[in-house]
């Protein structure tokens, strides 16, 4: 068996090892199968459920423009980060002083859940400026995983806002206090649903181009605001209409609403925390492997999120020729991946000889 072979490109970026193995270690039926087990059965919903679905479950994974660099990538999310955050500290602050001069509790509810929303960039930010570091001697990948950390807390801000909200809701129910100023309350709601959209649309978009799950995370959590301040002017509606309990009522189905619709985020995160990966990157992958010159087949291909990067390696069979050839082909098929993944930051080959024909009795 040869030696590994290890190229460190001289940029400074991560080096991509190509091991060749030339002892006929060939296990494509084992593995074949099981890269492709979820690739064709990667449905959604589809009517009034698949809307809803594609507004709270957005996909995370790379689009067609994905940033091939790792500290451009980073660059954008900080900005997205910052961006929102002011976005919705501006919209809390308008919001809160509405909730003093009319006693709104929906209204209450919603700020608070702006408010959490706010909060929850600055973990993220954090997690951002973290990646950019080097990676080292105890954590050798790097600092990529604090990205999916701050994606689960902005899952526990959310809940624990949902919490706060729903007892608010309950205890106005046994402690009703009169509304004031309900056409207020109601400018209120559309400003916080207007600011919370542009947010959400903002993170989601930037979070799917850099491959950010815990942006895009984010994302919905504004959105979510969004749906919550136009709950607020049906609850405001609703008192007008002469119904006092509508703006309690409209607190506790927020509450419900948002533990509800947190569950496809809860899914995303924990999918990167597990190594998931969305199987069409995995497909990807497998056909620029398959369509390089000197590739007969693709047994084995896995791929991982570290934060918003792609790590990955993959098995390949080659025409049972010298070591510098084999080289060669597998140098070849990584810059096919490379450009089929712009997020990828390493990527191992591993090239193993055809199978010698089995002699019959």
């Amino acid at each position: 068996m040869s030696a590994p072979h290890v190229h460190s490109p001289a940029d400074g970026l991560p080096g991509h090892a190509h091991t060749h193995d030339h002892e006929h270690e060939h296990d494509h039926g084992r593995d074949h199968d099981h890269d492709h087990g979820d690739g064709h059965s990667h449905a959604h919903p589809t009517g009034v459920k698949g809307f809803f679905y594609g507004l709270f479950v957005p996909h995370s994974h790379d689009a067609a423009d994905s940033i091939d660099d790792a500290l451009e990538a980073s660059t954008q999310g900080i900005r997205a980060v910052k961006i929102s955050l002011l976005i919705l500290l501006a919209t809390t602050i308008l919001q809160f002083a509405v909730v003093l001069v009319s006693g709104s509790v929906a209204l209450l509810a919603d700020t608070i859940h702006n408010f959490s929303d706010a909060l929850t960039a600055i973990p993220l930010w954090i997690a951002f400026i973290l990646g950019r570091r080097i990676a080292t001697r105890r954590y050798t990948y790097g600092y990529g995983r604090a990205e999916d950390l701050a994606g689960l807390f902005i899952v526990g801000v959310v809940a624990l806002s949902a919490v706060v909200a729903a007892w608010q809701s309950i205890d106005r129910f046994f402690n009703p206090q009169p509304l004031h100023n309900l056409g207020w309350v109601i400018a209120a709601g559309l400003i916080g649903f207007a600011g919370n959209e542009l947010v959400a649309i903002y993170r989601i978009r930037v979070g799917q181009k850099i491959g950010s799950a815990a942006l895009v995370a984010d994302g919905v959590h504004a959105r979510m605001d969004g749906f919550t301040s136009l709950a607020v002017v049906a609850g405001a509606v609703g008192v007008m209409l002469g119904f006092p309990l509508a703006d309690p009522l409209v607190g506790l189905l927020i509450s419900a609403a948002i533990i509800v619709l947190l569950w496809g985020t809860v899914r995303s995160i924990g999918r990167r925390l597990m190594d998931g990966i969305e199987p069409e990157l995995v497909d990807r992958a497998r056909s620029a492997l398959a369509h390089s010159p000197g590739v007969l087949d693709v047994s084995t291909v896995r791929l991982r999120w570290v934060g918003h990067r792609l790590r990955g390696e993959a098995r390949i069979v080659v025409a049972d020729t010298s070591l510098s050839v084999a080289e060669l082909v597998a140098a070849d098929a990584e810059r096919q991946v490379q450009r089929a993944l712009p997020n990828l930051d390493h990527f191992t080959i591993q090239t193993v000889a055809p199978e010698p024909p089995t002699l019959g009795r």
